[in-house]
C-alpha cells in the first residue's frame, strides 16, 4: 500500500457504518492523488445474478453530471445520422464503424447508441463491445430512434449500473471536486434507482451493502438499513 493510501486509511473506522453524508465527506477527504479522483458507489444486493428473473440494470441520469467529457459513437443512418451530428455526437457512421472497430482493434469512445434499424448490423460487435460494457441495450435507453434525447441524457451525466457476476453494482457518481453535497445528491439518484428497479422475484434482504470510495482510496462502508 502507497503512504497517502494508508495515511487515508487512518481516517476511516472500517467497523462502522456511516450515513451516506459522512461517507462522502470521508471519501473527499481520503481522495489525495493529484488528479481530480473518481468518487465510485458500490452497492452489494441479495439477488442471484445468475438468474435472468434477478438481474438489475438500468440507466439514471446523475443530477450534477459525472464531471468527465463523455465521447459518444452513434450507429445511424440516413436522416438518423443527420440527427445525431446535430446533436453533438462525436462518431457517427455504419458498416464503415463496425469495419474500424474489428479491423483497427478501434475503441475511442465511451458509449454506444444504435438505432434499432442498426443493431442486425452491429450484433458481430458483441463479443469485442459486451465484455467492455459498450453494447448497446434499449434497457439502458442506448437503443432508440430518438437519438437526439439519448445523446442529450448521456452529455448531462447519463450513467448504467449493471450487476456484475459477485451481485455488486459499480457505478461513479462524480469527482472529488464535486464537493460532498453535490455528489450526495448524485448518490441519492442513483440509489432510488436501483431500489425501485429491484425484481419481483428478489427474497430477503435486497440491499446487503453499500461503500462509496475514491479512485486511489479505501472504502467507505454506508448504512444501508434506510435503503
Amino acid at each position: 500500500m502507497g503512504k497517502n493510501y494508508l495515511e487515508s486509511a487512518k481516517l476511516v473506522d472500517r467497523a462502522a457504518l456511516y450515513t451516506p453524508e459522512e461517507a462522502l465527506d470521508l471519501a473527499v477527504k481520503t481522495a489525495k492523488a493529484k488528479f481530480d479522483e473518481t468518487i465510485e458507489l458500490h452497492v452489494r444486493l441479495g439477488v442471484d445474478p445468475r438468474h435472468a428473473d434477478q438481474q438489475v440494470r438500468g440507466a439514471v441520469v446523475l443530477p450534477n453530471g459525472t464531471g468527465k467529457t463523455v465521447r459518444v459513437l452513434v450507429f445511424a443512418k440516413g436522416e438518423k445520422a443527420a440527427e445525431a451530428q446535430a446533436a453533438g455526437a462525436d462518431y457517427v457512421g455504419e458498416m464503415d464503424l463496425v469495419d474500424k472497430i474489428q479491423k483497427e482493434n478501434w475503441f475511442d469512445f465511451d458509449v454506444v447508441v444504435a438505432t434499432p434499424d442498426m443493431m442486425g448490423a452491429i450484433g458481430r460487435l458483441g463479443r469485442v463491445l459486451g465484455p467492455k460494457g459498450l453494447m448497446p441495450n434499449p434497457k439502458s435507453g442506448t437503443v432508440t430512434f430518438d437519438v437526439t434525447k439519448a445523446l442529450e441524457e448521456i452529455k448531462a451525466g447519463k450513467v448504467e449500473y449493471r450487476l456484475d457476476k459477485t451481485a455488486i453494482i459499480h457505478v461513479p457518481i462524480g469527482k472529488k471536486s464535486f464537493g460532498p453535497e453535490k455528489l450526495g445528491v448524485n448518490f441519492k439518484a442513483v440509489m432510488d434507482a436501483i431500489v425501485k428497479a429491484k425484481p419481483a422475484a428478489a427474497k430477503g434482504q435486497y440491499v446487503k451493502s453499500i461503500s462509496v470510495s475514491s479512485t486511489m482510496g479505501p472504502g467507505i462502508k454506508v448504512n444501508q438499513n434506510k435503503f
